[in-house]
């Protein structure tokens, strides 16, 4: 359970060449740096120029994500300001001309955060020509025992040099790579985003590059070969994801939570028929995440929402607050704002007239199991709550749990897992306690600043750390004991937790909802066997295990809900449709 900067959104290593503008003139081209965390700071490009109508136009550059010419709307250049978004980021910048800095000082706005940046007139220069190393290469890096994530990348020389980007297909993600050379047979790249290095060397045949992949401070062996011309990179295979047409009804809808001052955007799946349907609303997990749920390649609430709305049950699933369609400071929110949210989202389904609003419920997964029990406490109308991965105890129990864990499963040995909990437990102890971000970043630093051990590891690696756990969702999340409210539920319940799950581990939660769901006579607690945090049959239950395996939700997960389901709002009012996840 944790939560990520949404949206990574520029590149590195770029020479600024300044030169003057006037402040009426936003045509031509900008770069600019956003100091992203004190570990990373990003840089992107901007073009600008009139069409032949004398409208301004253009478009930018993520250089780090290796994604050229998203489109710039709505740009507003007057009176000594210059606006604009791009749309697919869901940014915007809004910016005055100071002649003093020959640039724009400005603030960039995304996903809840608001970050300054000064935009400064100059082309990315061109990269050195590397010789040699044109075309795919195609590897993988085994992280743990049985665990692998394969990468592609890739090198072209152009008008603008050598480029190259590194594609991680398991984790879905594209990289720009910041530095590449080739001394002899000694190739090295360099990633700095992600604080990365791989040293190699090329055989004699320049077909493989052989060498050691450092990030971290944890060096790992990584070999890449020479994809054969004509080659297609490998791709995931996601054979639960459904394909249109699909034989329901499908609606994109907008609902408010007004108490917080967002609008939600998000789909509606209607079974075939008049209604009125059984209904549900998926709440997601920890982290921006967008109405499917997209996890390592997989689009857990498509294949959920598919599934369910196949079997007569109308499903609502919508982009969380600051991401996706949805308004809102997705980086200020905590886990009870994302309940609030979900509680509108079942008031709007409610009012729906395919709908029967005795028989709207809430499945939740992992943090989303968290909130469900929040919202039916709340709210005597919720019918029914579904508690995929959801805690039984507070979150500094989980994550302490959680993370030795994951580090037993990485392969670390006891000591190292013993000093790395230990570790753990204190930067908890500091955020639980110390309100104030900039105190409890400084108590941090200096914990492990005495830590021998720590001694080796990156600083930027440790500020990332530190950044990422000291917000108040982690604060909120740490204190919260979701016993509370799971004491007070008066609807049915069903709560479901993979044997394999590493990250809401069974052992420690499932006796937890057992207790204190005690009093409920309609409430069902199962271990699932073999299945791990995303309800996939698992081998380990490692969290690099997600992008491997090609099922997205184990079939005995997505029956066990749907029976449950239906054994309590009654069959549905129609056939089956045909096919499904």
């Amino acid at each position: 359970m944790t939560r990520q900067f949404a949206g990574l959104i520029a590149g590195l290593s770029m020479a600024l060449a300044a030169h003057a503008a006037t402040a009426q003139q936003a045509a031509g081209d900008w770069l600019g740096a956003l100091a992203v965390s004190p570990a990373l700071t990003l840089h992107v490009a901007i073009h600008i120029h009139k069409d032949a109508a004398g409208v301004d136009t253009g478009t930018f550059d993520s250089l780090d994500e290796a994604v050229y010419g998203l489109p710039l709307s709505e740009i507003a250049n007057a009176d000594g300001s210059l606006a604009f978004t791009v749309a697919r980021l869901h940014a915007t910048y809004a910016a005055k001309w100071a002649a003093a800095n020959h640039g724009w000082i400005g603030q960039w706005s995304q996903g809840g955060r608001s970050l300054p940046m000064t935009l400064i007139a100059g082309q990315v220069p061109a990269a050195p020509i590397v010789a040699g190393l044109d075309g795919d290469w195609d590897g993988a890096l085994t992280v743990t025992a049985g665990m692998k994530l394969r990468l592609a990348l890739h090198i072209e020389t152009g008008p603008r040099g050598t480029m190259a980007r590194l594609r991680s297909i398991d984790q879905q993600s594209t990289m720009a790579v910041s530095s590449l050379s080739r001394t002899g047979d000694k190739v090295r790249v360099e990633i700095k985003v992600i604080g990365a290095v791989f040293d190699a060397s090329l055989d004699p045949k320049g077909q493989t590059l052989t060498g050691t992949w450092t990030q971290g401070g944890q060096p790992l062996p990584l070999a890449l070969t020479r994809r054969a011309a004509g080659q297609a990179e490998a791709v995931l295979k996601r054979p639960q994801t459904p394909v249109k047409p699909y034989p329901y009804r499908e609606e994109q809808v907008t609902f408010e939570d007004a108490a917080g001052h967002v609008k939600l955007a998000g789909t509606l799946t209607l079974p075939q028929g008049a209604g009125p349907f059984p209904a549900v609303v998926l709440v997601s997990g920890s982290g921006p995440n967008t109405r499917n749920e997209p996890i390592m390649g997989h689009q857990l609430f498509l294949v959920l929402a598919d599934h369910l709305t196949r079997h007569g049950i109308a499903v609502l699933r919508y982009d969380k607050r600051g991401t996706g369609v949805s308004t809102g400071d997705y980086a200020k929110a905590t886990t009870q704002d994302f309940a609030n949210d979900a509680d509108a989202a079942a008031a709007w389904l409610r009012g729906r007239q395919e709908i029967d609003p005795a028989k709207v419920g809430l499945i939740g997964h992992s943090e989303g199991g968290l909130i469900a029990p929040m919202v039916a406490v709340g709210d005597p109308k919720v019918g029914f709550i579904v508690m995929m991965a959801g805690p039984g105890v507070d979150g500094a129990q989980v994550l302490a749990e959680q993370g030795r864990l994951i580090s037993k499963a990485m392969g670390l040995s006891d000591q190292q897992v013993a000093d790395s909990s230990a570790l753990r437990e204190q930067m908890i102890a500091i955020v639980r306690a110390e309100k104030d971000p900039a105190v409890a970043a400084a108590k941090m630093r200096a914990l492990v600043a005495r830590d021998p051990k720590r001694k080796d590891v990156p600083q930027a690696t440790i500020d990332a750390q530190i950044e990422a756990i000291n917000t108040d969702w982690f604060r909120f999340f740490f204190n919260y004991d979701p016993a509370i409210a799971l004491r007070q539920v008066r609807c049915p319940v069903l709560a479901m937790i993979g044997s394999k799950d590493l990250q809401a581990p069974p052992d420690q939660n499932l006796p937890a909802i057992r207790a204190a769901l005690a009093h409920n006579r309609d409430a069902e607690v199962e271990e699932l066997p073999s299945l791990n945090h995303l309800f996939q049959t698992a081998r380990t239950g490692a969290v690099g295990e997600y992008g491997e395996i090609e099922e997205t939700i184990a079939p005995l997960a997505l029956d066990t809900m749907t029976n449950w389901i239906v054994k309590h709002v009654g069959p549905p009012a129609h056939g089956r449709g045909g096919g499904g996840a």
